[in-house]
């Protein structure tokens, strides 16, 4: 198995590889971000170690890339920060998994085995379903160049439908996900979001890509449908 550490801490850097090593694993190490885009891209890793305080490329910022140009390594992101919204901004670029220094070789040990076991798995950081894209750390979405804005639940009820192209969701289901299990309004909430969704995400641009299914639910169509024209 073959891991690239990314570390610019010279000592950190060699007693990471040097373990590593001891384990059996093949190990490279790149010193900085622009070093660790190359060698990611050059070499088919089976787990990516990941420091977020790189001098030129943060951390968030090389996973960002690896998984925008389809470099789907696992990646196991190090923080010196604890901070919930350093966990959040490393998830969201697309890192699987997440180790806060200091910490014990043995822990991030195993942490690398799991991530290894996984495997190789598409985690894109912007999804996309046709012309229509939803960024999750940004929340930003777009239909092809034209940005769309959303309220929160909205963006929420949208970023699951996207996540499940194809797939019929039943209001149930995205009521537990989008809301809460302890939900206890009216079912009908779900219908009214997603008018609201094909009122900012559909009708303005003349699709069709939100499907009620009859007794079921809802789908997002892989490949959107032009709406009707109106015959008067």
């Amino acid at each position: 198995m073959r891991v690239l550490v990314v570390e610019d801490e010279v000592k950190m850097a060699g007693l990471l590889k040097r373990g590593l090593e001891e384990e059996g694993y093949a190990v490279d190490t790149a010193g900085n971000g622009t070093e660790a885009l190359w060698l990611a891209g050059e070499n088919p890793y089976d787990a990516l170690v990941l420091d977020v305080n790189l001098p030129d490329l943060d951390g968030f910022e090389v996973c960002r890339r690896l998984r925008e140009v389809g470099r789907w390594s696992p990646v196991l992101m190090l923080t010196a920060r604890d901070a919930v919204e350093d966990r959040v901004a490393g998830l969201d670029a697309g890192a699987d998994d997440y180790l806060t220094k200091p910490f014990s070789f043995a822990e991030l040990l195993a942490r690398v085995r799991a991530l290894v076991r996984r495997g190789a798995a598409e985690r894109p950081s912007v999804l996309r379903v046709g012309d229509l894209t939803v960024d999750p750390a940004s929340r930003r979405v777009a239909r092809g160049e034209a940005p769309i804005e959303l309220t929160a639940k909205e963006f929420a009820l949208l970023e699951y439908l996207v996540r499940h192209p194809g797939e019929v969701l039943s209001r149930t289901r995205l009521i537990e996900h989008v809301w809460d299990f302890a939900y206890e309004g009216d079912s009908n909430v779900v219908d009214v979001y997603v008018r609201y969704l094909r009122e900012k995400v559909d009708r303005p641009f003349g699709r069709e890509s939100i499907e009620t299914v009859r007794g079921a639910g809802y789908r997002l169509r892989e490949t959107a449908q032009d709406a009707p024209s109106d015959p008067s």
